[in-house]
C-alpha cells in the first residue's frame, strides 16, 4: 500500500465513511476529514489523487464549504485535482457552474459502481491533466501555458526557477528511491510556503527532475516595483532556510556529521560533495516587456545559474532597474 492512490473523503456521515472505506481499503489509501475546511491543510501540503465530498442535502446549507471547494478547484494548483461528489437520492442536481465537481454518484449506487468510478476519476485525470507524476504538480505544458497567460494578460508578475546543488552525486549514492522523497520533500516545501506567502494569484510547477519554478503576482497599483520582487525574494530565501534545516535528515549519520558524501562526478571521478543546497533564480516583468514565455524563463534560467556559482541563495534579474545590480 506504500504507492496506493491517495483519496481523501469529506464527510460527517460515519455511516457514509464506513461503507468508502471497505470498498476501497484494499486498493487505495483514505484519509477523511469532517469538513472542506479542515482538508485544506493536507491537501496543500500532500495533493491527493482524488477528494471524494459528501453533499448529502440541501447545497444552500453548505455554501461555505461549496464556496471554499469552488475556491480551490479555481486555483490553477488544485484545479487538476478531481472531485467525486456523493448526493443523497433525492438531491436535485444542481447548476455545475456552480458546483466545480468532476463527477458525481447517489448513495443508493455505491455498493454497485463506487470502486468502478474511483478508479475512472483518476485515470482519466492522469489522461487529461499534465501533472508530474511524482509530486502530482503541474508540469511543462501547464507551466508554459500559465506563464504565456500572464504575458497575454499583461499582468505583472515574478518568476523564479530553481533546482538543487549537488543532487546528481546525492542520487548516485543513495539510489533513485532516497533522491525522489527528496524531490518530494522539495515540491511539498515550496507548495506550502508560496501558498502561505500568497494564496491567490501565485503558481507552483515542477519540470522535473530536481527543477521547480514558482510564481507570484505583483500588484501593478498597491505595490512599488521594489515591494512586489521583495514579496518573491522573501518567499525564496524562506524555501531556502527551510531546505536547509530539513534536507540533513536525508543524509546517513556519518555523512550528515562530515558535512559531505563522497561520490562519482558527471566524469566518473571521485570527490567529496557537500550536503545539498537549493539555488533560485528570479525575473520580473514589470518594467521591463516579455512577449514570449521563453524570455522570461530564459532571464530567470541565467539567474539561476549566478545564484549556483555561489550556492544556496537567489539572484533576481534587475536589468530594467537602471543603476541596480543583482541581488542574492
Amino acid at each position: 500500500m506504500n504507492n496506493a492512490k491517495t483519496v481523501l473523503v469529506v464527510t460527517r456521515d460515519v455511516v457514509l465513511l464506513n461503507i468508502i472505506g471497505r470498498l476501497l481499503k484494499d486498493a487505495y489509501r483514505v484519509i477523511d476529514f469532517a469538513n472542506i475546511q479542515s482538508s485544506l491543510d493536507y491537501i496543500y501540503n500532500s495533493i491527493p489523487d482524488l477528494l471524494i465530498i459528501d453533499i448529502a442535502g440541501d447545497i444552500d446549507l453548505d455554501r461555505a464549504a461549496v464556496r471554499t471547494l469552488n475556491e480551490m478547484k479555481s486555483d490553477p494548483i488544485f484545479g487538476q485535482l478531481p472531485v467525486l461528489a456523493i448526493f443523497g437520492d433525492k438531491f436535485i442536481i444542481p447548476d455545475w457552474k456552480h458546483l466545480l465537481v468532476d463527477d458525481y454518484m447517489r448513495r443508493s449506487c455505491l455498493e454497485i459502481d463506487f470502486f468502478s468510478r474511483v478508479g475512472l476519476c483518476i485515470h482519466r485525470t492522469e489522461r487529461m491533466v499534465e501533472i508530474n507524476p511524482l509530486t502530482r504538480l503541474p508540469g511543462n505544458i501547464a507551466i508554459m501555458k500559465q506563464i504565456q497567460k500572464r504575458l497575454n494578460m499583461r499582468e505583472a508578475f515574478a518568476f523564479a526557477y530553481a533546482d538543487l546543488d549537488y543532487f546528481k552525486p546525492f542520487n548516485d549514492k543513495y539510489g533513485f528511491s532516497r533522491g525522489d522523497e527528496v524531490l518530494k520533500m522539495l515540491g511539498r516545501l515550496i507548495l506550502n510556503i508560496v501558498k502561505n506567502k500568497q494564496p491567490y494569484g501565485s503558481f507552483i510547477g515542477h519540470i522535473g527532475g530536481d527543477d521547480f519554478v514558482f510564481i507570484m503576482a505583483i500588484d501593478p497599483v498597491k505595490e512599488s516595483l521594489s515591494n512586489g520582487v521583495e514579496h518573491i525574494e522573501e518567499t525564496a530565501g524562506e524555501i531556502i532556510d527551510n531546505f536547509r534545516k530539513i534536507i540533513p535528515t536525508f543524509y546517513d549519520t556519518e555523512d550528515r556529521t562530515n558535512g559531505y558524501i563522497e561520490s562519482v562526478d558527471r566524469e566518473g571521478v571521485k570527490k567529496k560533495f557537500p550536503i545539498m543546497e537549493i539555488s533560485i533564480g528570479i525575473a520580473h516583468n514589470k518594467g521591463r516587456e516579455f512577449s514570449h514565455y521563453g524570455e522570461i524563463a530564459e532571464a530567470a534560467s541565467e539567474m539561476k545559474k549566478y545564484a549556483k556559482c555561489e550556492g544556496g541563495c537567489f539572484k533576481t534579474d534587475r536589468r530594467c532597474e537602471t543603476g541596480i545590480s543583482q541581488k542574492a
